[in-house]
């Protein structure tokens, strides 16, 4: 299976296991090897249940889309019964998950083999991966590096070989900033698209969502239809697809107005290869048939921070707060990290009048984003303002310089957070140092059908190759 020491993607790992050219329990030794080897050096896996999974494949995998594929799940906010359900904090660090969450679930039912859990920054609050509590997660492209965050040890493990695909979410670019910083496909999709169940996060679930990291599209599209739908009672759900989007990722996605977005008002400088990454794939819609047309952001990227900070800082307040309530203490110097505890300082002082306008003030850059696809069917602009960064510059150790450093590594993503419009980064070359490069692509929502056709079309007309140093 695959080429080397890397597996096939999990379209052609499904259908070989399907059609009787390897076995389910094969594959998964051939992944659980790979971990085994790799893992030491990028601290990517945290937590491991690999007896289990070959018990699962023993006892008979469901005959499902994923049937024989190994999956990973990032440790924030989705649960592996049985595994610790740390979210990178040491508050959350004697927690074990009771059962799994939905999306676990459905992972489970269309036949994947769950192998384990990966790391991620202290309740996801940072955009590269690197928690008191596990330690750092290194780039398998540069050890000296960061993966991104707050999905980087899906990021990396799937960068690595590890596995072909792994489950990410995203509050403010945690999908896309990996993807670009590691080289991999990452999808953001619509609001509402995939449920949170069983963890009611209405606020910060306005702005986050639930997704995969993949090397191919045609995976990112596999994975989402098994992971879409909404619960009955969830707060709210995307519209529904016009078809299954595998299907979707296969069509012609017609002639596309593109608005090419390279610089942000009033936003953090943008690194001359970041936008040069973007260009060129511009360059690229153009000989693909597209129409490509510069444009300028509707948004302030400190609006955009202050905005989204309020919803997320809300919901970090009372989640630390139920976690007190269950230990039935106040919260140690140590339970969570500085940077962790300034915005808990932050935010557990606030107003709910100072909420409730968050959320108006949410809606009203919505509007003025979404006025863009008047003129345009998508935006294309870097996915990261700089390249990827060395590992402990986003030191959560000094507040201060996280506050300096960390809206430079979202400015571009976390505005489609806001807005709940899905949003996507797409391989696209390497900087100076050899380190990848991403472009992202946004739509307004509901339309991850149309993303996906796009990023196939690239894929087949300028593919990428996932390949490390390692």
């Amino acid at each position: 299976m695959g080429t080397g020491d890397r597996p096939d993607d999990a379209v052609a790992t499904a259908a070989a296991v399907r059609n009787g050219e390897c076995d389910a329990r094969t594959v998964t030794e051939r992944a659980i090897a790979r971990i085994e080897k790799l893992n030491p050096g990028l601290n990517a896996v945290i937590h491991t249940r690999f007896e289990a999974a070959l018990a699962e494949i023993a006892t008979g995998l469901p005959e499902g889309p994923l049937h024989g594929v190994p999956i990973l799940v990032k440790d924030l906010g989705t649960d592996v019964e049985g595994l610790p359900a740390t979210g990178g904090s040491r508050l959350f660090n004697e927690v074990t998950a009771r059962r799994d969450s939905e999306l676990v679930a459905r992972y489970r039912r269309a036949g994947a083999v769950v192998l384990g859990t990966t790391n991620t920054p202290e309740l996801g609050l940072n955009a590269s991966t690197e928690p008191a509590l596990h330690g750092p997660t290194r780039n398998p492209h540069s050890g000296a590096h960061s993966p991104g965050g707050s999905s980087g040890g899906s990021a990396a493990a799937v960068a690595a070989g590890m596995v072909t695909v792994a489950h990410a979410s995203d509050g403010g670019g945690s999908i896309r900033i990996p993807a670009a910083a590691c080289g991999l496909f990452g999808l953001k999709p619509s609001r509402g698209r995939v449920s949170p169940a069983p963890r009611p996060t209405t606020l910060s679930g306005l702005v986050s969502g639930h997704h995969a990291l993949t090397t191919t599209v045609r995976d990112s599209a596999l994975l989402l239809d098994v992971a879409a739908g909404p619960l009955p009672g969830d707060a709210y759900a995307a519209p529904e697809p016009a078809a299954p989007f595998a299907e979707l990722a296969r069509r012609d996605p017609g002639r596309l107005r593109i608005g090419l977005l390279t610089a942000l008002p009033d936003g953090p400088d943008v690194h001359p290869e970041c936008a040069r990454a973007a260009r060129s794939a511009a360059l690229l819609c153009e000989r693909l048939g597209h129409d490509v047309v510069e444009t300028t952001a509707r948004y302030l990227p400190a609006d955009v921070g202050r905005t989204s900070g309020v919803l997320m800082g809300a919901d970090l307040v009372a989640q630390i707060d139920a976690r007190l309530d269950r230990l039935g203490r106040p919260l140690a110097d140590d339970d969570i990290e500085p940077f962790t505890r300034v915005l808990y300082e932050t935010y557990r002082a606030l107003p709910a009048a100072d909420v409730s306008r968050a959320l108006r003030r949410a809606q009203e850059i919505g509007w003025a984003v979404g006025a863009a696809f008047a003129e345009v069917d998508v935006l294309l602009s870097p996915t990261l303002a700089q390249p990827v960064p060395r590992l402990g510059t986003l030191d959560t150790t000094d507040p201060e310089s996280i506050y300096r450093h960390a809206s430079v590594y979202s400015a571009f993503t976390s505005v489609h957070n806001l807005t709940g419009m899905p949003a996507m980064s797409v391989p696209f070359g390497h900087d100076g140092a050899g380190l990848p490069l991403g472009v992202q692509f946004a739509a307004p929502l509901g339309t991850e059908g149309m993303l996906l056709a796009l990023a196939a079309q690239m894929e087949r007309s300028a593919p990428w190759t996932v390949s490390t140093r390692g």
